[in-house]
């Protein structure tokens, strides 16, 4: 019999909640008798988390725009995860939670880059794994990962194309070229159990007992290093979710010291994943275009997904969307081309997050970016600017916006919110005939709960934060 290992993921995360004109959280009552949801699920469950420690025993990662809000409002807790990530063990996340399979090449190699220069800037090193939002994945995904030194992700394991897999143990994706990316597909009945059994939590001891040491039952091939269990499940189960849960976590990952020995060890993800020695892990397949929450691949981001009662409308908010980041990027690469010598807009938008997370200031960027050129006053504050609406453009694209079944919610909302503010940072007579051209294609959808359509959501998105109307689209 060989020691098993049980390592546990949390997925941290909040959607962007700002208003893109003044960078503030708004109040919502329905968060009461907290200010919003960010204050309210960092009082339930990441400040506790990083309070007890447990940040420090599992892996995790934390979104970018989640980690933003924590350094403007809870240094202290954004302070636990820093110290926390000190010891390897969490990933970085994709910068918007964008499906990356529905982006285009140059969006995802963003999204990624981005992802992991926030982590780097904020944690202070480079990271060795990433979490692909909702878990979605093709291998142009893992392509882009790789291509930025990325070593490993998580996935689901009905993501796996070969039947019978043994979630186990890691598996090596190949990627062509010689390459390829480490995945471990994660332990469906546990991380279901602890998602969505609130009894089978309520006991750390119990479950380790009759959930994760059948688990790990079993003798290792001869070739295969100890068994490995993955739990992987939102973060914010841990005290939002399900109450107390915080506190399930951990003794879950306590010591063998604080308990009786349980005959399986705790192990860091990150040192399972990458064990010294080389071993290789062996090969599997990905079945391209899934996620871990829909059961229909991507489609309930994209189109008429079964899960949803009636997601008429996600094809073509989609589409309006798309529409307008395209508009978008022909006038940002025009207007590029026209200042003094012509800058390449893609890898300074690559480079902008540097200005987004606070740590370099919009005129420096735009100084360096000038660097052999003789730039007019005017040059050096558009260039900022075009980049500030490639920032929102890119925000669009939240899943969040998709997610749920009515596009009257407050997350499609908050993309709509996003489209205004790129286009108008575009201005000009090329800005009105952008949203002009929006708001008509919104037209297109309906919600179902409100029969409203899009631009009708729009305006509303725009009035609920002092923003005018745009122009009429006829």
């Amino acid at each position: 019999m060989t020691r098993g290992r049980l390592a546990v993921h949390a997925h941290f995360y909040q959607p962007s909640r700002v208003d893109p004109w003044t960078g503030r959280v708004r109040e919502d009552p329905s968060a009461a008798p907290f200010h919003d949801w960010n204050t309210r699920v960092n009082a339930e469950c990441y400040r506790p988390n990083a309070t007890r420690g447990n940040l420090r025993a599992i892996s995790w990662d934390l979104g970018p725009t989640l980690a933003a809000w924590l350094a403007d409002e809870d240094a202290a807790t954004l302070g636990g995860f820093s110290d926390a990530a000190a010891g390897g063990n969490s990933l970085a996340q994709a910068f918007h939670h964008t499906i990356l399979p529905l982006a285009s090449a140059a969006d995802r190699a963003t999204e990624i880059r981005w992802g992991i220069r926030d982590y780097e800037l904020r944690f202070g090193r480079r990271p060795l794994g990433i979490w692909l939002p909702e878990t979605a994945v093709d291998l142009a995904t893992l392509r882009a990962a790789e291509a930025e030194g990325i070593l490993y992700t998580i996935l689901a394991p009905w993501q796996a194309a070969d039947g019978g897999l043994d979630t186990r143990r890691p598996y090596r994706i190949a990627l062509g070229d010689n390459r390829s990316l480490a995945v471990v597909f994660y332990d469906a009945g546990l991380s279901s159990a602890v998602s969505f059994e609130p009894e089978a939590t309520s006991d750390a001891d119990r479950f380790a007992r009759e959930r994760v040491v059948p688990r790990l039952a079993g003798t290792a091939a001869h070739d295969a290093p100890p068994p490995l269990a993955l739990i992987a499940t939102d973060g914010e189960l841990y005290g939002h979710h399900q109450q107390f849960r915080d506190l399930f976590l951990q003794r879950l990952v306590a010591p063998v010291a604080a308990h009786p020995d349980r005959g399986f060890d705790v192990v860091p993800l990150a040192a399972a994943i990458l064990e010294p020695g080389g071993r290789l892990h062996p090969e599997a397949r990905i079945t391209e275009r899934t996620s871990w929450s829909c059961h229909h691949g991507v489609a309930r981001w994209s189109a008429e997904c079964p899960d949803a009662i009636d997601g008429r409308w996600k094809g073509p908010l989609r589409a309006a969307l798309e529409r307008l980041a395209a508009g978008i990027d022909v006038v940002t690469e025009r207007e590029f081309a026209a200042m003094a010598g012509s800058p390449d807009p893609w890898p300074l938008r690559d480079a902008y997050v540097d200005v987004v997370v606070g740590a370099t200031a919009p005129e420096a960027f735009a100084e360096r970016a000038f660097t052999g050129a003789s730039p007019s006053r005017a040059d050096c504050a558009r260039l900022p600017e075009l980049l500030e609406a490639q920032r929102w453009r890119l925000a669009m694209f939240a899943s969040d916006a998709w997610y749920w079944d009515d596009p009257i919610r407050p997350e499609t909302k908050q993309v709509l919110r996003a489209a205004a503010r790129a286009v108008r940072l575009v201005g000009g007579e090329a800005g009105r005939a952008l949203e002009r051209r929006l708001v008509a294609d919104l037209g297109v959808l309906t919600s179902p709960a409100r029969g409203l359509d899009g631009a009708a959501i729009y305006r509303i998105a725009l009035a609920e934060v002092g923003q005018p109307a745009p122009l009429s689209s006829g």
